[in-house]
């Protein structure tokens, strides 16, 4: 059984029996019977709550979040999240209701909005006094790098693609549903080098997540050999004077290095990505956070069982599901699975025993079962990648190769990592 911290409290014993007497004076026998079952179903939801274990997954998302502004999602900007995370979460809680029924837990799913590191921080806290058996983040990756090490319970990260969290900021009890930057900059990376599109263009932001974002792409070209024709930066500027620095000709025409194949754009904000493709000065693909793109997940995804999830959470969030949903959802299935492997009542312990198991796996409705990586918790999985109408391939690209699991070519692998939280 699944309820929510802010539920109403079910009827007493008594009430419910002296609703009964009272009802069957002026009922007919049909409203009577119905009256009956209704008791009777009040009368097993009673005995459940009162034999059943209680399991808390918590949600620590951000308050008066700016990606959530009205404005900014109806624009859809690439590899933006759409809605909440708690969205996600309740509906994954609620697609394992037989199996929680049947192992006799009841799950309570308490949402909280933090709006500064310190609030995250003492509310994960409380969460852990109060016995949660783990936590969904949708935080800042500064915020999570300073609350996560305030507890030892099993944290999933849902929100926050920055590399720092899963190399010199990771934790042995921090894991990622959500792609970090790496993994989606390599995803294009194989994407051009099969197409033989091997000379880029890059340009970027100014912003610190921009130049972040954009190191991230340099190692993916370098890891795949393709050839940076230049590097240039934009600039959105209301000042007439820096008209220019926005210019998509003035950007893209042949630079020092020659024509190129793609071009690459680093844009955080995605204001200024939206409006390159069709406006490049040689006819090419654009790629990135405009044109076609990386993302943990598609609306338009047509296998694998996908449209059926799609549909179900359409239902629920009166929206399409972003990565950003996927990634909640996952991290609460993950919580979830995690639990019900324990025969006894699941504590946080005992998840993120399971969290770390080499043989963990869940089904993410792209072909191939996922885990976590053992030395930086990043859950490993196919990328989609998709133009924001079609899903038009995923990666790891054919013929990409890896010793040990293919799934590994998106991101920092094993022996380059800085991070061995798992080894």
């Amino acid at each position: 059984m699944i309820e929510r911290t802010f539920s109403l409290s079910l009827w007493e014993r008594a009430g419910v029996r002296a609703a009964a007497g009272a009802l069957t004076l002026t009922l007919s026998q049909r409203e009577r019977g119905q009256v009956r079952r209704a008791l009777a179903g009040a009368a097993l939801a009673l005995a459940f709550n009162a034999t059943a274990a209680t399991l808390t997954l918590g949600v620590v998302q951000r308050a008066d979040d700016e990606r959530l502004a009205p404005q900014r999602v109806a624009l859809a900007y690439p590899g933006q999240p759409g809605g909440p995370a708690a969205e996600a979460v309740e509906m994954a809680a609620k697609e394992s209701q037989f199996e929680l029924d049947a192992a006799r837990l009841r799950v309570v799913v308490d949402v909280r909005a933090a709006r500064s590191a310190d609030e995250a921080k003492t509310m994960l806290q409380q969460l852990a006094k109060a016995g949660a058996a783990g936590v969904v983040l949708d935080l800042p990756a500064g915020w999570i790098t300073a609350a996560a090490p305030t507890v030892a319970m099993p944290l999933i990260n849902a929100g926050e693609s920055a590399e720092t969290l899963r190399q010199e900021g990771c934790r042995p009890h921090l894991f990622h549903t959500l792609p970090g930057e790496r993994m989606r900059a390599d995803a294009l990376a194989q994407a051009l080098l099969a197409r033989r599109w091997t000379r880029v263009l890059l340009l970027h932001g100014s912003s610190a997540d921009d130049a972040a974002r954009l190191a991230q792409v340099q190692a993916a070209l370098k890891r795949y050999r393709l050839t940076p024709v230049a590097v240039k930066a934009f600039k959105l500027s209301a000042d007439p004077r820096e008209r220019d620095l926005a210019n998509p000709l003035l950007l893209t025409g042949i630079a020092a290095g020659g024509e190129y194949d793609a071009v690459w754009v680093v844009d955080s904000d995605g204001e200024f990505a939206r409006t390159l493709p069709y406006r490049t000065a040689l006819p090419r693909p654009v790629v990135g956070d405009a044109g076609l793109s990386a993302q943990a997940w598609a609306p338009r995804f047509e296998r694998y069982g996908a449209p059926q999830l799609e549909r179900r959470f359409s239902r629920t969030a009166h929206r399409p599901m972003t990565g950003f949903d996927w990634a909640a959802y996952m991290a609460a299935k993950a919580l979830l699975q995690a639990a019900l492997e324990q025969a006894a009542g699941p504590n946080a312990a005992q998840v993120l025993k399971a969290l770390s198991r080499p043989d963990f796996t869940l089904d993410g409705f792209k072909g191939v079962r996922l885990g976590f990586r053992a030395w930086d918790r990043q859950l490993r999985q196919p990328l989609l990648l998709t133009d924001g109408v079609a899903v038009v391939g995923s990666a790891p690209a054919e013929g990409v190769m890896h010793p040990k699991n293919v799934l590994d070519t998106l991101g920092t692998d094993a022996a380059e990592s800085a991070c061995k939280a798992g080894l």
